[in-house]
C-alpha cells in the first residue's frame, strides 16, 4: 500500500487561518479583521477590530464614517468607531505585560499608517498580510525605513462597498 502524505501548512499559513478566526469576533460588519502576533511561532496577542471596551460597537449603533480627502484629490471612506486589528492586538498585550520586541505580526490586510507606526514603535520586527490595502503605500514605505520586513501572500486589494 502506497502511504498519502498530508501536507502540512506553513507557519505563515496556520497564523493567517488563525487570525481569519480571531476576525470572526469583530463588531463592525465592514471589516471583520483579525490579527496575531507571534514570536518563535508561538502566539503572543490576537485582536480584531472593535469599539473601545464598554462602548457601543456597529454592529448595535452603525457605523461612524468619516470620509478623508487625500492630497492627490480622491477620497475614501472609514469608519472611525472601532480600533484596528493591529492596534488591538498591541493593546492587549501590553495591558497584559507581553514583549512584541522582534515578534512577527499576521494580519488581513496591509497595515493602515497610524497602525504600522504602532507596529515599528512595538518592536515587531516582521509583518504578514494576507491582502493588500488600498491606501497601505505609505506604510509599506515607513516599513522599509524601519527596517520592518514587509510580506504581502496575495496581491488581491481589500474592496468596500462604498470605495
Amino acid at each position: 500500500m502506497e502511504e498519502q502524505k498530508c501536507k502540512r501548512l506553513s507557519w505563515d499559513e496556520y497564523f493567517i487561518n488563525v487570525l481569519e478566526v480571531v476576525g470572526t469576533r469583530g463588531t463592525c460588519d465592514r471589516g471583520k479583521s483579525g490579527c496575531v502576533i507571534t514570536k518563535d511561532k508561538r502566539i503572543l496577542s490576537t485582536g480584531y477590530i472593535g469599539s473601545p471596551v464598554g462602548t457601543v460597537h456597529c454592529d448595535e449603533a452603525g457605523h461612524e464614517m468619516h470620509t478623508v480627502k487625500h492630497e492627490d484629490g480622491h477620497e475614501s471612506r472609514h469608519c472611525i468607531r472601532t480600533a484596528h486589528a493591529e492596534q488591538n492586538a498591541i493593546v492587549s498585550a501590553a495591558r497584559f505585560g507581553v514583549a512584541l520586541d522582534g515578534g512577527t505580526l499576521y494580519c488581513h490586510m496591509t497595515p493602515c499608517y497610524t497602525c504600522a507606526k504602532m507596529i515599528i514603535n512595538a518592536g515587531i520586527k516582521r509583518v504578514v498580510c494576507n491582502m493588500d490595502y488600498h491606501a497601505g503605500e505609505r506604510s509599506k514605505e515607513i516599513f522599509k525605513e524601519a527596517g520592518v520586513a514587509y510580506e504581502l501572500l496575495n496581491h488581491e486589494t481589500q474592496k468596500y462597498a462604498d470605495m
